[in-house]
């Protein structure tokens, strides 16, 4: 995998798709790829933030210490792991902006082939999960990406809720996993390697 330019790319507003996105980023070093973690840019007011203590607490732990993505980290990677939320179902806003600069790169044929897999979570089971994985991934092939799923390909998505589209977990109030996830990331991130490899030359 010493080939593959993976670019792990998350939202967080309370820290599980960070957690998420940590445990990637230290499965892919281990697999020998060239990584680069970063944050999608917050849009909310921080009169907002600070109404939510956790998401305040997060926010303010982070924002000096991992760098914002820029849209020519999806031109640098070969492979892009998105670790996002539910909203509705569907991306956070603040996650379909990040999408919606990259059109330039998309006119350009610049995302052509990049292999591209999702995680998220939600506050239950049925949360929108499955739904917000597949609305994300219709923008990929509209960019011609080629979605890395994970499928039933390994034990651990079963361990972790059998979602087939990517890793997902529920989150209690206090922002308690539910389920172990943590195999499933791992898992993901090397299908998501495997697959780009076959690309890179």
């Amino acid at each position: 995998m010493a080939n593959v330019k993976l670019a792990i790319i998350y939202y967080s507003s309370t820290g599980t798709n960070y957690q998420m996105a940590q445990w990637a980023e230290e499965t892919a070093k281990q697999e020998g790829a060239d990584v680069k973690l970063v944050r999608v840019p917050e849009l909310a007011p921080m009169e907002a933030i600070e109404q939510n203590p956790a998401w305040k607490e997060h926010y303010l732990a982070t924002k000096d210490v991992v760098t914002e993505a820029q849209v020519d980290d999806l031109d640098w990677a070969d492979a892009v792991l998105f670790s996002i939320p539910t909203r509705f179902g569907n991306v956070p806003a603040q996650v379909k902006q990040y999408m919606d600069q990259a059109g330039g790169l998309w006119f350009q044929g610049k995302l052509v082939n990049k292999v591209v897999s999702a995680m998220t979570s939600a506050q239950n089971p049925h949360g929108g999960q499955e739904s917000t994985l597949l609305n994300f991934y219709t923008t990929m092939f509209h960019w011609g990406a080629i979605v890395a799923a994970p499928g039933y390909t390994d034990d651990a998505i079963f361990a972790s809720g059998g979602n087939p589209y990517g890793t997902s977990v529920s989150v209690d109030g206090e922002g308690n996993m539910q389920e172990d996830v943590e195999g499933a990331v791992r898992h993901q991130v090397k299908r998501t390697l495997d697959v780009a490899s076959k690309f890179v030359e």
